[in-house]
């Protein structure tokens, strides 16, 4: 059994689990625009229109959750970003 399972995960471990599975949520939502249902969009264009416009925006949402999460990792390894170095 490893070190990690008999143990509370910290929050920089769970930050990073978590931003791994909405990373890959996050594909999974916007591959949804690949989708067979909008391939008639002449016949449904205005609702194949705010359809896909609201899976980007579920997509655009689980990018900034996954970045405040990269904020909290950030403010637990001294606050400096790794861009500003």
């Amino acid at each position: 059994m490893s070190d990690v399972a008999q143990r509370e995960m910290t929050i920089e471990e769970c930050c990073s689990k978590y931003r791994t599975q909405i990373k890959d949520i996050g594909f999974a939502v916007k591959y949804m625009l690949n989708n067979g249902h909008f391939r008639n969009e002449q016949e449904f264009e205005n609702q194949h229109c705010e359809m896909k416009d609201n899976i980007m925006l579920s997509y655009r949402h689980l990018e900034d959750a996954r970045m405040r999460l990269g904020k909290v990792m950030q403010q637990i390894q001294g606050g400096v970003s790794k861009y500003d170095k």
